[in-house]
């Protein structure tokens, strides 16, 4: 099964590792610094418009970061 994500994308809901909400997780110094790094490798998969969302996957030993313009609650019941 897949999970839509917005922005006609989709990943594999075997894949999903988490799925955070951005205005929580960037409060800390450590969440701005997760996803700083994640950029800077080259793992952000970004969204078209103000994402409010993060889903955390790992595939075949390649971990990425989508960005989502969904809120997490929503992510979270499309996963169920």
């Amino acid at each position: 099964m897949y999970l839509s994500i917005g922005n006609d994308m989709a990943v594999r809901d075997t894949s999903v590792i988490g799925i955070f909400d951005m205005d929580n997780t960037t409060v800390t110094g450590r969440g701005r610094e997760f996803l700083e790094k994640a950029e800077a490798e080259g793992q952000v998969v970004p969204c078209d418009d103000l994402p409010k969302a993060y889903i955390l996957t790992t595939e075949y030993g390649f971990h990425r970061v989508y960005l989502s313009s969904l809120n997490t609650s929503t992510l979270e019941k499309r996963l169920k």
